[in-house]
């Protein structure tokens, strides 16, 4: 007898695995003495931070993914639905998007373990990415998708920041009788929602880059 697809996704999603904790704030270990005077420039080089945040947020998102991917070698469960998860979870998504709206803006982009590490490479500008995602699970239909990237200059005095955030109360995937095109098609609005948050940074990524021009013309 074939199982219903909502209870084939419970049986084979309902592995334990830990919700980022709500980050109302963005973690940053900087605190700068006053706003710098530097603008941004393409042709700058950059040196990025990962915040707390984006530390948890990696980890919570490889964990689901690593859930995902064991769904969608379960035969009970719908092809559709398992590939859905699988892609609406990729750990590597963001991150990936994020370091390339970067490199598409400066002359180079340089991820560093830690602080130390930076200062000695000495960039030009100092970016701390900051990133949140929550996506939906057993006891949460709240999905969330928050990145912020926090430019200094050399001396860690703050610039500005680029910042796209979604957020949406999902129906719940789980309620009986659902058919796996109806469940498959609502985990996939996981995937359409971060990206639309990741088009918002995008455009204030510009935004803010094109400001920094603006600015380097005008004093000239």
């Amino acid at each position: 007898m074939r199982i219903p697809a909502w209870l084939a996704l419970v049986a084979v999603l309902n592995a334990a695995y830990t919700l980022p904790a709500s980050a109302a704030e963005p973690s940053c270990h900087f605190a700068p003495v006053a706003d710098s005077t530097a603008s941004l420039q393409a042709a700058q080089s950059v040196g990025v931070l990962y915040s707390e945040n984006t530390l948890n947020t990696l980890q919570y998102l490889e964990q689901y993914h690593s859930v995902a991917l064991k769904g969608a070698s379960n035969p009970a469960l719908d092809s559709r639905i398992s590939s859905a998860f699988v892609s609406s979870s990729d750990p590597k998504l963001a991150i990936n998007w994020l370091l390339g709206s970067l490199h598409k803006q400066f002359a180079s982009v340089t991820v560093y373990d830690n602080l130390d590490a930076l200062v000695q490479a000495r960039p030009d500008v100092v970016v701390m990415l900051d990133t949140y995602s929550r996506l939906v699970s057993k006891r949460n239909n709240q999905v969330e998708a928050r990145f912020m990237a926090k430019f200094y200059d050399a001396d860690l005095q703050y610039i500005g920041k680029a910042e796209g955030s979604r957020a949406q109360e999902m129906p719940s995937v789980w309620v009986q009788g659902k058919a796996a095109p109806e469940i498959a098609a609502q985990i996939t609005q996981q995937t359409a929602l971060q990206v639309n948050a990741l088009q918002q940074f995008d455009a204030s990524l510009k935004a803010l880059v094109t400001s920094g021009n603006g600015a380097q013309v005008a004093s000239n």
